[in-house]
């Protein structure tokens, strides 16, 4: 008579999660829905690039999401300032261990739904400029429907004349065969996609990542910045096929165009303005 394992003890269990996160990986790019020729796109942020496994996976396809339709403009500048990281690439410098980035010339297609751009607006030329993204280097295109976007995105992710492709809907429950043949064409393109999502989902994707936006209050005054913070982001990273999950305050330093991990790095609550002041003071 045979005998049932025993279940793994808690110490072990991570272990056993990180080994079957490395079949699963090894399994992707035997399916080819890993690009192997592009190492991993570094954040910058130590912890977070821990949590992916060195990095946000090139050639895959991404998903980014506001927490509500009013923060969409964060994750456009979430997914805006990704997109500049990979158009940075780092090569050992000449003296010691010091990296030095070398800016490379990329192209950025932006794909968006005409319902969407009518709700969210257009790209802001101004911020565009600030974040580091060069008007001839910017494609922008409007589709009719979202089914239009995404076959769009389809065809540009196999272009290798890209480097990033941006496709943004407002459409929910997308089938998981569209995520996978969007992935299978990033991967065949060497192309690092991001599929940009007004509101959040949890219908199963086929996306490397998937992580959802919402503004962070900034640390007042600065005056690098002229009193003015710079961007500051709640990133909920809450799908990760390469580690875990796990949620951080970003600010995003548009001068040396990198990210920072902002000195409260877990988000707290807010003060209760409701109540009567012994109460939120206690």
């Amino acid at each position: 008579m045979a005998l049932r394992p025993e279940p793994p003890s808690p110490v072990d269990a991570p272990r056993l999660l990180d080994r079957l996160r490395q079949e699963l990986l090894s399994a992707e790019r035997a399916a080819g829905l890993v690009s192997l020729s592009n190492p991993p796109l570094a954040i910058g942020i130590a912890v977070i690039d821990t949590a992916l496994g060195g990095g946000l996976a090139c050639g895959a396809l991404h998903e980014i999401a506001a927490t509500r339709e009013s923060e969409t403009a964060v994750a456009t500048g979430f997914a805006l300032a990704l997109a500049v990281r990979n158009g940075r690439k780092s090569r050992p410098g000449c003296s010691g261990s010091r990296e030095q980035i070398s800016p490379l010339p990329q192209t950025v297609l932006w794909i968006a739904e005409d319902l969407s751009l009518a709700e969210n607006g257009q790209l802001y030329g101004p911020g565009l400029d600030q974040a580091g993204i060069a008007p001839e280097h910017l494609i922008t295109v409007s589709a009719p429907r979202a089914r239009d976007v995404l076959w769009a995105m389809e065809e540009a992710l196999r272009c290798r004349a890209l480097g990033v492709v941006i496709g943004e809907i407002r459409a929910r429950g997308i089938e998981h065969v569209t995520t996978r043949r969007l992935s299978l064409a990033a991967a065949a393109g060497n192309t690092l996609g991001f599929l940009l999502r007004t509101l959040p989902d949890d219908e199963p994707s086929a996306c490397a990542t998937r992580w959802m936006l919402a503004a962070a209050p900034s640390d007042l005054p600065s005056p690098r910045f002229h009193d003015i913070g710079p961007p500051r982001w709640t990133v909920h990273l809450t799908r990760n096929r390469r580690g875990h999950s796990g949620i951080w305050i970003v600010e995003w330093n548009s001068v040396e165009q990198r990210f920072e991990l902002a000195k409260n790095s877990q988000p707290v609550a807010a003060t209760a303005l409701d109540r009567p002041y012994r109460t939120t003071a206690a």
